[in-house]
């Protein structure tokens, strides 16, 4: 029977290390585990097994996860809502958000770190190059950044850090089967990429069309702020047209593997047709 994610997290020893577990858990549920999705399929493209796939999709969903509950605390966007739920500082503390994700950074690489893990050593290398200081967390940190600049940013400067923001995490996992399997991952690297931003731009249009009961989370928030985004640059329909071309441009990268890919495909196009 094939293990179910959650039984990767051990209980916890004591009643602190318990509530800083249920805190991982929480933050963990709900959301559309597109990235787990994205390692499993390119997996299943390349023969790498289901539960190897699901221990890597499960250690990219933890990082997610945790930059979520840090992007969420006061200091950062300070939301209170994600998923449709409270966010982690809200239903507990900001220390506990802090720790959460700390936590689950640390269990993201824990379940990459398996001896039996197919080409463990560059996983492990692309993920920290995805998460660090070159892709999201330093994608993160130009957005904020942004924020209190002077001038506001051009649509290449938006490209960049959504690139980093957003995309690296998809990036690798669209490609984490190839790379499990030793195998080339040009046509996923490139699906990954149009498919970050088209993710991104289909975000910025829900910030303003989407309704938060739909989305889970607050709405409105980039216009209200004066943000430059991919909507506020191209405007609605220009940036619906964009995404719509990056669609199409990730679909044909999986020419390669015809019609193999067509849950892949149809993942890509799902992105930019969703309510949340």
């Amino acid at each position: 029977m094939q293990q179910a994610p959650f039984d990767y997290f051990e209980a916890g020893k004591s009643l602190p290390e318990a509530e800083l577990l249920y805190a991982m858990v929480y933050a963990l549920d709900g959301g559309k585990a597109l990235r787990a999705f994205l390692v499993i399929e390119s997996a299943r493209l390349h023969g790498q097994g289901l539960e190897a796939a699901t221990r890597v999709g499960l250690a990219v969903e933890c990082i997610h996860a945790y930059s979520l509950i840090h992007d969420d605390l006061p200091c950062m966007d300070d939301d209170d809502l994600r998923r449709g739920k409270p966010t982690v500082h809200k239903k507990w503390n900001e220390h506990t958000a802090v720790l959460a994700g700390d936590a689950l950074q640390a269990k993201g690489f824990e379940l990459l770190a398996s001896e039996d893990m197919p080409n463990v050593l560059p996983l492990l290398r692309g993920l920290a190059e995805a998460s660090g200081h070159g892709g999201m967390v330093g994608g993160q940190m130009m957005d904020i950044a942004a924020e209190t600049s002077e001038m506001p940013l051009t649509l290449a400067e938006i490209k960049a850090v959504q690139n980093g923001k957003t995309g690296a995490l998809i990036r690798w996992s669209a490609t984490a089967g190839a790379v499990m399997a030793g195998a080339d991952c040009a046509g996923l690297e490139t699906y990954g990429d149009r498919l970050g931003l088209a993710f991104q731009i289909a975000d910025d249009i829900l910030d303003v069309e989407g309704d938060a009961a739909e989305t889970g989370k607050a709405v409105g928030k980039d216009e209200e702020a004066g943000k430059a985004t991919f909507v506020s640059l191209l405007g609605l329909d220009a940036a619906k047209r964009q995404a719509a071309s990056l669609v199409e441009e990730a679909c044909e990268a999986l020419s390669v593997y015809k019609n193999d890919a067509d849950c892949l495909r149809e993942a890509a196009r799902f992105v930019i047709s969703r309510r949340k």
